[in-house]
């Protein structure tokens, strides 16, 4: 489990993850940004899905993304904590490990990597400290050594949110 900042557009993993709404058919932040660069034939397979309830992932082609596939996985909106939405969030997480381990059993390969976006964090509105802990602990409790898992923060503040998590220490910096 590593973390880096950047853009999930540009990273060279097996698989991306996106942070879509409930349609699939884009949006703002990532999800836009995921769709813009894959192309058009990315909306034309989302169209086909029949759109994506909270917690739960669909697999499609990256076609344009340097990627193979693109996971697309719908984060819960955040109210104030008491609706369930830390379990909806694990879900997301648990939901897309699944469908890259399927993905990867599938194709023989012994070994791939996911890289995640901070889901939910965005217009969802999820706090971002609890949202990275959450991400770190259930890729924790799912461990699997066939997937290279990474995070990957568009800004400085993700990036040493998760970094702290995975290391478990705060930095003062």
């Amino acid at each position: 489990m590593i973390v880096i900042k950047g853009d999930i557009t540009c990273i060279n993993t097996d698989i991306i993850v996106n942070a879509a709404n409930k349609t699939l058919m884009g949006g703002g932040g990532v999800d836009g940004k995921i769709h813009q660069k894959a192309g058009n034939e990315l909306k034309e397979e989302c169209a086909k899905l029949g759109g994506c309830e909270t917690g739960e992932a669909k697999i499609t082609n990256a076609y344009n993304l340097p990627c193979k596939k693109v996971i697309h996985t719908v984060g819960p909106v955040y109210n104030d904590g008491l609706y369930g939405e830390a379990e909806m969030l694990k879900n997301s997480y648990i939901n897309s490990m699944k469908l890259a381990e399927n993905y990867r059993i599938e194709n023989g390969e012994e070994n791939i990597s996911i890289a995640f976006p901070s889901i939910s964090t965005g217009a969802f509105a999820y706090p971002k400290e609890e949202a990275s802990k959450i991400a770190v602990d259930t890729i924790r409790e799912i461990s699997n050594p066939n997937i290279k898992v990474v995070f990957i923060c568009y800004g400085s503040e993700d990036y040493q949110i998760y970094l702290e998590n995975i290391l478990g220490i705060k930095l003062n910096c």
